[in-house]
């Protein structure tokens, strides 16, 4: 397999991430896309505007390809702490969707333009670990966005239910609504009689 074609494969399971990232917002209200599901704050347009600015800085800062010529407050070493993780009251949801897919246009135009081999530097990282390489940058950012996704499933599914990468990809056993009940209850009396037994 020549450079190009790993880097195909992973320029495909990365669109696969934005993807299901992005789907994970569609029929939900402006509430839902944004309320905190987790005790940090996680919450699903938070990680698209969050991998937004992992992909303009990676792909972008990182190879002397900057997006922008005033970076937005939210953006880079000196914002606030998790800044890039919720959306403001106003930031619509459209402006922070086209915004990560504007980051890919950014990014994959460098993938386009640059071998896996070529070198950056990032200047967020300790001086001794700035030197990377594209290919190390791409399972890097591939990585963070397939974590996030998982992410994304959690809070979709806490929200409304709806799994998956795509509506029609759920990637789940047959089952209705009785099914998934039945099953989850299985587990906690399995986690209760796991736990009872330790004691």
């Amino acid at each position: 397999m020549d450079d190009s074609q790993v880097k195909a494969d992973l320029v495909r399971y990365l669109q696969d991430a934005r993807d299901a990232l992005v789907w994970k917002l569609e029929g939900l209200s402006e509430y839902d896309v944004r309320r905190p599901v987790t005790p940090t704050g996680t919450n699903l347009l938070g990680l698209l505007k969050h991998l937004a600015g992992v992909e303009f800085g990676y792909f972008g800062d990182t190879f002397g390809r900057p997006y922008f010529e005033e970076p937005p407050a939210w953006y880079g070493v000196t914002a606030e702490d998790n800044a890039d993780m919720w959306a403001t009251p106003e930031e619509s949801r459209e402006e922070i969707v086209e915004l990560y897919r504007r980051a890919w246009r950014h990014a994959d135009a460098t993938l386009a333009d640059l071998p896996l081999d070529a070198t950056g530097d990032v200047p967020w990282w300790p001086e001794e670990r700035r030197k990377v390489t594209l290919h190390h940058v791409l399972v890097r950012v591939l990585s963070d966005t397939q974590r996030h996704a998982g992410h994304a499933d959690i809070v979709r599914e806490t929200i409304d239910g709806a799994v998956g990468a795509r509506p029609d990809k759920t990637d789940l056993a047959p089952g209705g609504a009785d099914y998934w009940r039945e099953h989850r209850d299985r587990l906690e009396r399995a986690a209760r009689e796991a736990d009872a037994a330790s004691g």
